[in-house]
This record gives structure tokens, C-alpha cells and sequence, in this order.
């Protein structure tokens, strides 16, 4: 490894994707992952749900990538068999008094361009979904669940046979700005090495703002500074919950703070799991916590009455790399070439959180935009 023109920090769902995107034999070029494989973190702790672009702000890159990452991946599950299943799913209000909230809602998604919406009624709902209590529901036909392993597998794949060299357990530990692009410094098994590369694109996940630091940025005055949000998951585990449900079923979202309620959602196998939960955490700690029991159960009893107290117990959780902290505004996905910063060939991907495995397509093709305004 001595000279690359492209090199991609972060082996998650995003960087894979881009480095499947941008791979070619005419260029040089590396994805770097600090751990032993790919996804080991945001990418593979997640509910798998292929989203509508239901919830972002209109124009926002959330929006714009997520509806059409959307529709790249039910195409791509398609071609090139990648397990999915195009369930739909219900944002249900549980009262009369969030009539007005799922009317905005819905308005919401069709600025957003999901054109598929609908609002349904109480025993429309019941119809559908006989278990799930509401008193009317926006349904979302487009939205699905997706086996992330094997899409990730497809993109490291489809990289590797276009050429890319694929490191892992390899840190980067420096970057430094050159005359012709960047001198990367990593750490591996064997020690410290330099390489040269003419672009940089940094999916580092939970860590890139440290990458981006690396790179001479001010993060905090850039407004990349990260907080981790830990989001629990509860499975239910009585075999009679197999059929609960046949969509997923959501609440309508907190009016304020971040994530979109502990919903209910399954794996290709049907497993159903309750959340994500939202906590503000300082490190990074994948244990669930029992006593979070009690929350997860009133927040899904609302709509779903069948469950009881002990049908749940702990799954798993992950960490999402947000920009907005505890008590901040919304804040979009950050993808930024930083040449007005004197960083020429830097490209920082920053937040990317939920939608990010639906919008990865999406990001990939504009990263790849990005790299040749570059070159």
C-alpha cells in the first residue's frame, strides 16, 4: 500500500456502499475499518427497516437520500437476490387528540414525495391489523424490512472484485494534507505505515468526527462534534406473538427530542422486537438495561394490548452517531467536500444515522458525484 487515489475510512453499510459505487480498475483504491470485519456497529444494531422518508424535513438530504435510496434497494434486493420483504407499515394514533399530529404527518410525507400514503381509518385499522388499537393510522405501503448482512456482503463484494484493496483491523491513526492529496498514517498487526492518497472520504460512523479532526478540522466549530444515542431493543418471547402482526407498527413521533418512538418491528424470520429506545450516552456500552422494561412495555402497550409485562426481555442495542444533542434541533446528514476549508479532497460524512442503510444507495451515488468533480 503505498499510493491510492481514493481512500475510504469506515466499513459500515455507507462506506461499502461507496466503495462499490466508486470502485474501478483505472483507480486506486482502499476502504479502511478499524475492527475485524464489516458493520460490526451502527450498520448491524439496527431494526432493519427499509424507511418511506416519511419524518425528515422537506429538502433535507435525510429526505432527498432516503426516498430514493427507497427505491434503489427494493431494485437491488431484486437483481441480485438480497433477502427483503416489503411489509408496509402503520404510524398510529392511539386518541382523538393525535388526529391533528398524523394529519401533519402525512402532509409531511407527501412534501417529501411518498406518494403512497394514506390515512386509514379505526376499523380500517382493525381490518388490517386486528391486534393493533387506534383510532386511525397513516399507512406507508413502501416501506419494508431488508437483511442487512447480505446487502452489506453484496457491496464489500462487488467492491472487491472492482478492484478495491479492503483493509481491516487497520486504525487510521493520521492524516496529514500533502501537495498531491493526503498522507494517511494507519496501525495494524504489524505496526505504523504511510500511505499517500489524492481523496479521502471519511464514514468513520461513530468516530468521524475524531477522523475529521485528524484531518485538521475544528469539529466543534464545524458543528461535527457527535453525541451518542443508545437505542435498547426488546423482543417479545411467546411463540403465540409469532403473527402479532403482519406490518410494522409505529406510534406518532415525540414532538420534541430525537428518534420516532419505541415501535414494533420483525426480522425476515419474524422475531419482533420493540424499539429503539433514546439515551444519551458518553460511551460506548452495547448492554441493555432490565429496568428499561417497564418504559418499553407502556409505550407499546398504547397500541398493541395483547402484549404483557413478561412477554418481553432483553435483545440487543446500538449506538447512533448524532449531531444533535439531548435538547437540540433536528440536524440533517452532513456530506461535505471540504476544499473551503483548505482541505481539498476531503470528504466528510457526518451523522449519519437513521435513514442512513436506507439512504446508502442514495449516498453512494452522490459521494461518487462528488469524487468526480475531483479527479
Amino acid at each position: 500500500m503505498n499510493r491510492a487515489e481514493i481512500t475510504i475510512i469506515g466499513a459500515g453499510v455507507v462506506g461499502l456502499a461507496i466503495a462499490a459505487q466508486v470502485a474501478s480498475a483505472q483507480r486506486e483504491a482502499y476502504l479502511l475499518e478499524k475492527n475485524e470485519t464489516f458493520g460490526l456497529e451502527t450498520s448491524s444494531r439496527h431494526s432493519g427497516v427499509i424507511h418511506a422518508g416519511i419524518y425528515y424535513p422537506p429538502g433535507s438530504l435525510k429526505a432527498r437520500m432516503c426516498r430514493a435510496g427507497n427505491r434503489a434497494l427494493y431494485e437491488l434486493c431484486e437483481r441480485q437476490g438480497i433477502g427483503y420483504r416489503r411489509t408496509g407499515k402503520l404510524i398510529v394514533a392511539t386518541s382523538e387528540e393525535e388526529i391533528e399530529q398524523l394529519k401533519a404527518l402525512f402532509r409531511r410525507g407527501q412534501q417529501n414525495g411518498v406518494a403512497d400514503l394514506k390515512i386509514i381509518s379505526g376499523p380500517e385499522l382493525t381490518e388490517l391489523e386486528p391486534n393493533v388499537a387506534g383510532v386511525a393510522a397513516i399507512f406507508s405501503p413502501s416501506t419494508g424490512i431488508i437483511d442487512s448482512h447480505m446487502l452489506m456482503r453484496y457491496f464489500m463484494t462487488r467492491a472487491q472484485r472492482r478492484g478495491v484493496g479492503i483493509a481491516f483491523q487497520t486504525r487510521v491513526i493520521g492524516i496529514a494534507k500533502t501537495s498531491a492529496g493526503y498522507q494517511i498514517t494507519v496501525a495494524d498487526g504489524t505496526g505504523h505505515s504511510s500511505f499517500t492518497t489524492r481523496i479521502v472520504v471519511n464514514c468513520a460512523g461513530l468516530y468521524c468526527d475524531q477522523i475529521a479532526e485528524l484531518a485538521g478540522i475544528d469539529v466543534a466549530l464545524a458543528g461535527y462534534r457527535l453525541h451518542y444515542c443508545k437505542g435498547e431493543y426488546f423482543s417479545l418471547t411467546v411463540s403465540g406473538h409469532d403473527r402479532l402482526v403482519e406490518r410494522l407498527v409505529y406510534p406518532l413521533p415525540p414532538t420534541k427530542g430525537a428518534g420516532v418512538g419505541i415501535h414494533v418491528t420483525f426480522d425476515l424470520d419474524g422475531r419482533i422486537r420493540l424499539g429503539p429506545g433514546i439515551q444519551y450516552v458518553d460511551n460506548l456500552d452495547y448492554s441493555v438495561d432490565r429496568q428499561h422494561q417497564q418504559l418499553f412495555y407502556d409505550s407499546v402497550k398504547r397500541f398493541l394490548p395483547a402484549i404483557e409485562y413478561d412477554d418481553l426481555a432483553p435483545e440487543m442495542a446500538g449506538i447512533r452517531p448524532k449531531l444533535q444533542g439531548p435538547d437540540g434541533d433536528v440536524r440533517d446528514f452532513v456530506i461535505r467536500e471540504e476544499s473551503d476549508r483548505g482541505l481539498p479532497g476531503l470528504i466528510n460524512l457526518v451523522g449519519i444515522e437513521s435513514p442512513g442503510l436506507t439512504a446508502s444507495p442514495a449516498i453512494a451515488a452522490y459521494v461518487a458525484g462528488l469524487i468526480e468533480e475531483l479527479l
